[in-house]
């Protein structure tokens, strides 16, 4: 018995490293930050299981006035980031995450002009 708490104790922080805080940043073209839009957040690797329970490895939310979305924990890893916003292209990249703190900042663009061959 004594040897399973050890264990626990001393696994336990080995589970708590492998996982990472990621800060979404949102602005446009010329800096200023793109408010409510939609961030949706997946880690693309193996699903990861802490002390039996499954950790979450999916986040959609909303950025802040500020352009700011705070991604609760996740794995550390790849990870696909995807921002939505109203008048802006839709950004979609994957970011290869190993610090257990990251901010990440995404720029949007404006929309191209449609071009119809009628």
């Amino acid at each position: 018995m004594r040897s399973l708490i050890l264990l626990l104790l001393v696994s336990v922080p080995l589970l708590a490293a492998d996982l990472t805080k990621l800060t979404v940043v949102v602005t446009n073209a010329s800096g200023k930050p793109v408010d409510r839009a939609d961030v949706i957040v997946k880690f693309s690797g193996r699903s990861i299981l802490k002390l039996g329970a499954k950790i979450r490895t999916s986040w959609e939310m909303r950025s802040s006035q500020e352009g700011v979305a705070h991604i609760p924990e996740l794995p550390k890893g790849k990870i696909l980031i995807q921002v939505i916003a109203k008048n802006y292209q839709t950004f979609g990249q994957t970011f290869e995450v190993t610090e257990d703190e990251k901010t990440i900042e995404v720029k949007l663009n404006p929309p191209q002009e449609q071009y119809s061959v009628h």
